[in-house]
């Protein structure tokens, strides 16, 4: 259990990062805290928290104004939120 909010800790501290990214637009950011906040809140169960940021994330992706760099960072972020569930 330690574990898994230890690899949480690193997913929000990552997306703390993306947000503050001011070479990535603005909506990008947006949605980098609006992950962040899914995944703080304590009243869902993990594994739905996972699933609400990667949705999140995935829609982010998608974005044609997103730099490679700043899409990268979303797959591993992905990557990693899948591991939680």
């Amino acid at each position: 259990m330690a574990k898994r909010e230890e690899k949480l800790k690193q997913i929000i501290d990552i997306l703390e990062q993306l947000a503050e990214d001011t070479s990535v637009p603005r909506n990008i950011r947006r949605g980098a805290n609006e992950a962040k906040d899914v995944l703080l809140k304590e009243g869902d169960p993990l594994d739905v928290r996972a699933a609400s940021a990667i949705f999140i994330l995935d829609e982010l992706a998608n974005d044609p104004n997103l730099p490679l760099h700043g899409r990268t960072i979303i797959w591993n972020l992905m990557s990693q939120l899948e591991t939680l569930k």
